[in-house]
């Protein structure tokens, strides 16, 4: 069974995360959630997520791919945290999926493991680079990175999450399922 793990911080925003954890769980896919401040976070809109573990317990060993949601001031924390910062380069390292929405993609950059193409919240680009960003696209798949815009796109990027670690026929069945 496919396992993502899926690292939060408080200002997450919710509907990245939900539809993350949701969607893929439809796909009988594994998904941990790690809290990065605590167990307990709250969402950029008041939502409250009790996290399974917390980041500093997490091995790469253990999952297929990470992802982040977006949000504030979720982004910046992830992309300032030095076990997440760790946890991304050894998941670029050992050659697993990576993935990031909103402005979460800026972690990713912090870390290095930014391919060359991308996408992000607009405006976002200017902390990342320009060089590879992808303004039209809401999701963009990159090598082993598959990044997206933000809340209205995070069906379709957990969707392809979906095709990237389950493949074509369950993805299309769960987007059916979905009416997407």
């Amino acid at each position: 069974m496919a396992k993502i793990l899926v690292a939060i911080a408080n200002g997450f925003e919710e509907i990245e995360a939900v539809s993350i954890i949701d969607i893929a769980r439809r796909a009988d896919i594994e998904v941990v959630i790690a809290g990065v401040e605590d167990i307990n976070l709250i969402g950029a809109h008041n939502i409250q997520i009790k996290a399974d573990v917390k980041i500093e317990d997490v091995s790469t060993e253990k999952f297929d791919m990470i992802v982040l949601p977006g949000g504030l001031p979720n982004a910046f924390t992830l992309a300032e945290n030095d076990i997440v910062q760790r946890l991304l380069k050894e998941f670029k390292e050992k050659n697993k999926k990576i993935g990031a929405i909103c402005a979460a993609p800026y972690a990713l950059h912090k870390a290095d493991v930014l391919q060359g193409n991308y996408t992000c919240y607009p405006s976002f680009e200017k902390k990342i680079k320009n060089d590879g960003y992808q303004e039209e696209e809401n999701v963009v798949t990159d090598n082993n990175v598959i990044t997206s815009k933000g809340p209205a796109t995070s069906i379709y990027f957990a969707l392809e999450i979906i095709k990237t670690l389950k493949g074509e026929e369950i993805y299309k069945n769960i987007k059916d399922g979905l009416l997407a």
